[in-house]
């Protein structure tokens, strides 16, 4: 009789984005082009920037709060002005800082057959066009509410995905494609402590340039430690 092999359970490879696949954080980089710009108050914008900055790495955030700074000058200088920004931000900001490392890792799991996804807690507006830039078709960032007029008014919809709030995104999306996480190997890679909820529920765990608290969290646990970029990239 033939013999029964248990079926290979679909591979699932999520990245962290920002100082994770990108020696940056796009969000904080996001508010100083708009300085650069002209359109926010360099003084007192990069002043709130730079508070709510410090208040993420601090797991702190008030991610309501955040979003409502950050979208402020979207939502005010409509869609076609902000996209045409985002594409130049996108040149100028972005493009150089993809690097090679990044893309050869994406590139690996690509090859290998696994399907890729990137999870981040910037917001869509920001996020879309660099996972696109990055090949990476599924994308889970904090989504935008979009007013009468059809565009941005400023408010998040749904469940942000930021800590926790990235394992309900994740059970979300595995359950709309008939899925539950026992179904799927994952890997996940990410820098950031504020990550560590869906870092403990993936199978495979991968702390990727990570910040101080997350790299003595993954030495006392055995995490395995991605050094993507040179040290001068991060």
């Amino acid at each position: 009789m033939p013999q029964d092999f248990p079926q290979q359970r679909p591979r699932l490879a999520l990245f962290d984005l920002d100082h994770t696949l990108l020696p940056l954080d796009s969000d904080y980089e996001w508010g100083e082009f708009t300085i650069r710009l002209g359109w926010c108050d360099r003084t007192e914008f990069g002043r709130r920037n730079q508070a709510f900055y410090d208040d993420y790495v601090a797991g702190r955030l008030d991610v309501h709060d955040y979003v409502r700074f950050a979208t402020e000058a979207i939502c005010q200088r409509g869609q076609a002005d902000a996209e045409a920004a985002h594409a130049q931000f996108m040149r100028e900001v972005i493009a150089p800082a993809i690097r090679p490392e990044a893309l050869a890792l994406l590139a690996r799991h690509r090859d290998a057959g696994d399907e890729l996804l990137i999870i981040t807690a910037t917001n869509e507006f920001v996020t879309r066009p660099i996972a696109r830039a990055l090949g990476v078709e599924h994308l889970l960032a904090v989504e935008l509410e979009r007013g009468a007029s059809g565009w941005y008014s400023g408010a998040i919809r749904g469940v942000p995905s930021m800590r926790e709030g990235k394992v309900q995104r994740m059970s979300e999306w595995l359950a709309a494609r008939g899925l539950a996480w026992a179904d799927v190997d994952s890997t996940f890679y990410s820098d950031s402590f504020n990550d560590v909820p869906l870092l403990e529920r993936v199978d495979h765990p991968v702390a990727t340039n990570p910040d101080a608290r997350l790299r003595a969290l993954a030495t006392e646990r055995g995490w395995p430690i991605l050094e993507l970029f040179a040290p001068e990239a991060t």
